[in-house]
């Protein structure tokens, strides 16, 4: 295996293993209980799926340069609404925000051992 091989397979581990540590995390955990609540509630189904047909509309008249239309503004707002109304939404909400901190602090750990990688002229495996 040649010296780059062998430096991806070493990041392709380390990859792994900063993912085993995250998803044990209680915040990975709360997070994927979310989903699953939010995957499993009728309501939350049902609302979701209505707002992706009106976003659909929405998002179809501004590729063609246009401006959507007032009445399915004003359904996709409705929809937004409802959809932010219910409890269950509100639990994945706030479990991604969540979530997302832990990442904002894994993501500003990768840059600082990218800055500190990128002025050492050694590279350590181990």
């Amino acid at each position: 295996m040649n010296q780059e091989n062998e430096r991806m397979s070493r990041i392709e581990e380390l990859a792994q293993s900063l993912g085993r540590a995250l998803g044990g995390t209680p915040e990975y955990r709360t997070l994927a209980r979310a989903k699953e609540c939010a995957d499993d509630d009728r309501e939350m189904t049902r609302l979701r799926n209505r707002f992706m047909k009106i976003e659909e509309s929405v998002q179809a008249a501004l590729q063609r340069g246009e401006q959507p239309a007032s009445e399915d503004m004003e359904r996709y707002e409705a929809a937004m609404g409802e959809l932010q109304a219910l409890s269950v939404y509100q639990s994945l909400v706030a479990a991604q925000a969540n979530f997302d901190r832990i990442m904002q602090r894994v993501d500003g750990a990768i840059q600082e051992g990218m800055r500190s990688g990128a002025a050492s002229p050694i590279i350590l495996t181990s």
